[in-house]
């Protein structure tokens, strides 16, 4: 869990950071998305929840949560039905929000610089580089690109060559041969709803 939420939170700089881009329609796009993110978090006039709904929006433009999710669950995708297949969708989803975009004021002070890109047909790698303030140290950094459309989305996220979605794969594919696909829809559950009695507020 350790290395999964570093993953993450690095992630988040990938959309939090405002460094210069180089020319390609991949790179581009995180550069639009990193721009527009960059706006919410500047604005004083945005706080708390709505900002965090904002981010969330954000990140749903720029990320393909589907593919995503279908990537993290690995071969057990295909054995689930389509009403299966959109509640694990929703559940991953809150799962990295509450991981990441709720914790993502602490890195704006880190800068990401883009180095290159490679296209193969509709996926694309975009690299970079964050320039780590509290490590003192370059983060190498991969984005994982597929082509929808005229839209370039990102689908995972490699730090220093560790993959996100390799990641939840192994954690995923633990509980299911462990226990079932049913027990981690009910971890996922309950961990969302202790994020949620926590996030409410307290009477006095």
């Amino acid at each position: 869990m350790i290395m999964i939420a570093r993953l993450g939170l690095v992630a988040l700089i990938v959309l939090i950071s405002a460094g210069p881009a180089r020319a390609g329609a991949p790179t581009d796009q995180v550069r639009q998305y990193t721009d527009q993110v960059q706006k919410i978090l500047d604005d004083p006039a945005m706080q708390g929840a709505d900002k965090r709904a904002a981010v969330r929006k954000a990140a749903v433009e720029i990320f393909d949560v589907q593919e995503t999710a279908k990537r993290a669950l690995g071969r057990h995708w295909h054995g689930r039905t389509p009403a299966e297949r959109e509640e694990f969708v929703q559940l991953f989803a809150d799962l990295l929000e509450r991981t990441y975009i709720n914790k993502i004021d602490i890195y704006r002070g880190e800068r990401l610089v883009y180095t290159n890109e490679v296209v193969d047909g509709d996926y694309a790698t975009v690299r970079a580089k964050v320039l780590s303030k509290s490590r003192g140290a370059e983060i190498p950094v991969e984005a994982k690109m597929l082509r929808k459309g005229d839209r370039w989305l990102i689908y995972d996220i490699a730090v220093e060559n560790i993959s996100l979605i390799a990641n939840y794969r192994a954690q995923f594919d633990r509980i299911i041969r462990t226990a079932s696909f049913q027990e981690l829809v009910t971890r996922l559950k309950t961990k969302r709803e202790e994020f949620l009695q926590e996030a409410r507020p307290r009477s006095s």
